[in-house]
């Protein structure tokens, strides 16, 4: 097993700095299932980037599907739709069928702190989905054990 140390000289030894991030995840209850976003793969699209460019981050990659009906129904399925961010990822799931759609905001703090951006990408989402409930949830992520130099 290879121990990651953090430099102790940084003018002789490189410093490798710990990773850190910010996960926000929100589960939406009582959007309205008649809200394009929730059935429509281009409005989806277009929601998420709009908010990713507003948010100051930079979207490098995406992936929207849309599920087919479920059996003996005509109603929309739900979407799923991914966007690669420079800085991490912003994940959302729609169910039409439950009003319903949950998010997952994950930034990295490595170069920059993209605390601010990434709570500004969640908040126009649930602008954007009008929840009659919303459950947040933040999560920071990483940082350097005390275990890593104590354990070399």
């Amino acid at each position: 097993m290879r121990i990651l140390r953090v430099a102790a000289n940084p003018t002789r030894d490189p410093i490798i700095r710990p990773m850190q991030g910010l996960h926000l995840t929100a589960d939406l209850h009582g959007c309205d299932p008649a809200q394009p976003a929730l059935t429509e793969l281009d409005a989806l699209r277009t929601l998420c980037l709009g908010a990713v460019r507003a948010a100051a981050l930079q979207p490098v990659g995406e992936l929207f599907h849309r599920f087919p009906p479920a059996p003996d129904t005509t109603a929309p399925a739900g979407i799923t739709g991914v966007v690669l961010l420079a800085e991490s990822h912003l994940a959302v799931h729609t169910w039409p069928e439950q009003a319903a759609v949950t998010l997952d905001v994950y930034v990295c703090n490595f170069g920059a702190d993209n605390t601010a951006n990434a709570q500004r990408l969640l908040d126009a989402l649930l602008a954007a989905f009008r929840p009659a409930h919303a459950e947040r949830h933040a999560l920071r992520r990483g940082g350097a054990p005390a275990a890593w130099d104590a354990a070399a």
